[in-house]
């Protein structure tokens, strides 16, 4: 085999059209992440995109519009209790979840204002298979 595989370049969140000025509030405010320009190709389709991290999130603007409910990105955090606290403060609600307490993750859900559905976790016990730094 020749090919290989590198990881996720970005993930797609779907939401309305006229969203760009919620996205960049939540997104870009709230969360912190940093707007990055959109090929201008791309631009007339609406919508916007984020740096987080290593990745990519782009908000795409969406026709006939339904929020993603079950599917998710899970977002890696570095102390996902400061984030937490930080968005219960900006009265945004979280979804505590233990399900994974013993396999050493501590994680959240949300809904975005568009209401998707995000994951975000931080492995507070080594991931197998993955170096942290």
């Amino acid at each position: 085999m020749s090919h290989k595989f590198y990881g996720i370049d970005h993930v797609l969140l779907a939401a309305p059209e006229g969203c760009e000025p919620t996205a960049r509030s939540f997104f870009g405010g709230l969360l912190g992440w940093v707007e990055i320009p959109k090929p201008e190709t791309l631009r007339k389709r609406g919508g916007v995109w984020f740096q987080c991290g290593a990745h990519q999130v782009h908000i795409g603007v969406q026709e006939d519009f339904i929020p993603a409910s079950k599917a998710h990105p899970a977002f890696l955090v570095h102390n996902i209790e400061s984030l937490r606290e930080h968005l219960l403060q900006s009265n945004i609600q979280v979804i505590h979840d233990e399900e994974r307490t013993e396999e050493g993750v501590k994680r959240f859900f949300l809904k975005d204002p568009f209401g998707n559905r995000l994951e975000f976790l931080e492995w507070v016990l080594n991931r197998p298979g993955f170096a942290r730094n």
